[in-house]
């Protein structure tokens, strides 16, 4: 089999058109992302999700942000309504014992939900640590404002995920807590010093680095390279991300169609090649877009091959966990909140 290119591509509707379905089988994305333009009811998400396995011939990751709190793509009455990470981290900070058993509950129900639907990887759990004043893009999805917490709770978050059959996505490898701006408009620069960052927003993803799956930020740190994001920054992902972090695994662009990122869709999908990610995101499921980006990437080889391939391998059979009983449980924590 060919192998399939460097990014995971997204789609415009509800179901796939004659001209995406011919588009993903001429150019082998290595897996799909899901949007709230994509869902509508629970069938429908299985077809689309069925539809974009097809067009590729073989069963590709597929991804959603299913975080709970305001980032959930599939809402009620097709899942259930669950609560933010501040809300986990809140009960963490009462009870601990509780709080990660919140976190776990949560991402193994996440797991039962999404795995009916075909759905394989949660981008999931944010182990960014916000400081005081920082952009709202973070704020309550995240589990608190100290690495502690943070690591807890993300390892408790990731778990649930993986006893359920599905894989975890890390994210905003090096950590978006510091971020004044919304990425999704503007760049967000962060001015600190590097002892400070490796003191207060590194720490979650070092715990953290054995994990296959991280997605990266659309910030700048001056303290490591004041002229790129560390989307597109060597180094960044070499110097940080790879060597002080230690992540071995496969390396993930934010999404490219962010306005943090400057220069035309394909300048930067060659840019976030060449900053060293494995996998460009591209969200939007626009097609002039979609081919810009395709035009840009290269076939998966050498090590984001085998980093690709380690997630490929590394799905594991769910844990024999009873849906209801879990869900009772999970529910009752949050009754009196």
């Amino acid at each position: 089999m060919t192998e399939s290119k460097a990014m995971i591509l997204g789609c415009s509707g509800l179901s796939l058109t004659p001209e995406e379905k011919a588009f993903y089988r001429a150019e082998r994305p290595w897996g799909f992302i899901l949007f709230g333009r994509n869902i509508s009811e629970a069938a429908q998400i299985a077809d689309l999700v069925a539809e974009m396995r097809e067009s590729v011939g073989w069963h590709a990751p597929v991804l959603i942000d299913q975080e709970g709190g305001r980032v959930q793509r599939i809402r009620p009455p097709i899942l259930s309504r669950y609560p933010s990470g501040q809300a986990l981290g809140d009960l963490y900070r009462r009870v601990p014992a509780l709080g990660l058993r919140a976190a776990w509950l949560m991402s193994r129900l996440h797991a039962f939900d999404l795995s009916k639907l075909g759905i394989n990887v949660d981008c999931l759990p944010v182990l960014d640590v916000p400081v005081e004043g920082s952009s709202n893009v973070i704020g309550d999805r995240a589990y608190g404002g100290d690495p502690e917490t943070v690591i807890a709770m993300g390892r408790a978050a990731a778990d649930g995920l993986k006893a359920g059959g599905l894989l975890p996505v890390m994210k905003h490898m090096p950590g978006h807590g510091r971020g004044f701006a919304d990425s999704h408009l503007e760049l967000p620069v962060v001015t600190v010093s590097r002892n400070e960052l490796e003191a207060h927003d590194f720490p979650p993803f070092v715990a953290m680095k054995d994990e296959l799956m991280a997605m990266t930020c659309h910030l700048v740190f001056t303290a490591i390279d004041p002229d790129n994001p560390a989307t597109t920054s060597r180094k960044v992902i070499d110097g940080v991300i790879r060597e002080h972090i230690g992540f071995n695994g496969l390396l993930l662009s934010d999404d490219s169609s962010m306005n943090a990122l400057s220069g035309t869709i394909g300048q930067r999908a060659a840019n976030i090649i060449a900053g060293g990610c494995d996998i460009v995101l591209h969200c939007n499921g626009k097609m002039d877009e979609m081919v810009d980006v395709v035009a840009n990437v290269p076939a998966l080889a050498g090590l984001p091959l085998a980093r690709a391939k380690a997630v490929e391998t590394g799905f594991a059979a769910p844990d024999a966990a009873d849906e209801a009983e879990l869900r009772t449980d999970f529910e009752a924590m949050f009754a009196t909140v």
